[in-house]
């Protein structure tokens, strides 16, 4: 058997199984994330979501009222509501369905049952973001939480990248003894998860009022991201050829000026690889946001301490989504810088 096409076919296995982990989970968050209360409640649940609402109305003659059911996922009719008051028939379809009907509309869709008698379909379309408009109601601070994470990720760019960026800057272009063991060590502190760093600067925090503050938070998320980024912007400033820099000065330039016009546009993707991991870190973290604040929580930790209520769990799926979109979008946006460092 030809060796190259089992490594190609293990390969592709690999590849596929890596998909399959990360896209079956994805897409079971996003079906929650769009499910209504009914859904919710339902098994086995579907893999994809649903945009739309069959169901069933009749008018019972006796008592007098609408009753609405639908068609549950293994096929059984199940009844939901019964009310000859199409207000609260709409509230209901509102609350329950995610379907904002008028009960004007409703009225006009219903009359026929009550005339002549028989069963009839309807469908509806669902308010595709009502769950996501819900958590904002549903999780008090849910909007301060969100104003949080992004000003504590954008606080954790600014350290990371100035002080991360000038210590790259140095190790590349000045004249220091043990520069490569400067360079590891600074990569080292990586290697320590943020939760032990945090927990001794939790006294520093405290006694210079900055627990329970973002910029408290952005200074211990951009503690590992220095390193990395001084490590990253160091090997892409010894790439840019001084003879630029030198021609640049010989030409009337100052300094300032060759950094800013010549130097700085050279070494942008690896500001915006820095960046981006220093985004992630702050964005993603509940740990170090669980120890270091008490009421200004960030969106992630929010997110993370509403998982346990099952009765909202598609609001916090909702949550989980917006909390990964804007990740994706920043990831996407310097996604061509990434890709001129390593290709």
């Amino acid at each position: 058997m030809n060796t190259s096409i089992v490594k190609s076919t293990l390969f592709y296995m690999f590849i596929v199984g890596i998909m399959l982990v990360v896209l079956i989970p994805l897409s079971y968050l996003v079906t929650i994330s769009f499910s209504n209360s009914v859904e919710l409640s339902e098994f086995p649940k579907s893999m994809l979501p649903s945009f739309r609402e069959e169901l069933i109305v009749d008018w019972d003659e006796e008592e007098e009222y609408y009753l609405v059911s639908r068609e549950n996922a293994s096929g059984t009719i199940v009844d939901l509501y019964a009310s000859s008051n199409f207000e609260r028939i709409s509230d209901y379809f509102r609350d329950y369905l995610n379907l904002r009907v008028d009960p004007e509309e409703l009225e006009a869709d219903f009359i026929e049952t009550r005339n002549n008698g028989t069963v009839i379909g309807v469908v509806y379309r669902k308010s595709i973001f009502n769950n996501f408009q819900k958590f904002f109601s549903v999780f008090p601070g849910a909007d301060s939480a969100l104003i949080n994470s992004i000003k504590a990720a954008l606080y954790t760019i600014i350290i990371s990248m100035s002080f991360g960026g000038a210590i790259g800057y140095a190790l590349a272009r000045t004249p220091i003894k043990g520069k490569d063991a400067i360079s590891l060590g600074s990569l080292i502190v990586r290697m320590f998860p943020v939760v032990s760093i945090s927990v001794p600067m939790a006294v520093l925090l405290i006694r210079y009022g900055m627990f329970d503050t973002m910029l408290g938070l952005a200074i211990i998320y951009a503690i590992p991201n220095i390193g990395l980024t001084a490590w990253i912007t160091r090997s892409i400033f010894m790439s840019v050829n001084k003879e630029l820099e030198e021609a640049s000065l010989v030409f009337g330039a100052t300094k300032n000026q060759t950094f800013r016009k010549i130097t700085l546009p050279l070494v942008l993707p690896a500001f915006a690889a820095s960046s981006m991991y220093a985004f992630i870190t702050a964005w993603n973290d509940t740990a170090v946001s669980l120890l270091l604040t008490d009421e200004n929580e960030t969106l992630a930790l929010l997110i993370y301490k509403s998982i346990g209520g099952s009765s909202s769990i598609h609001y916090a799926a909702s949550g989980a989504i917006i909390l990964i979109l804007p990740a994706l979008a920043f990831t996407f946006l310097l996604k061509n810088y990434i890709n001129k460092i390593w290709g």
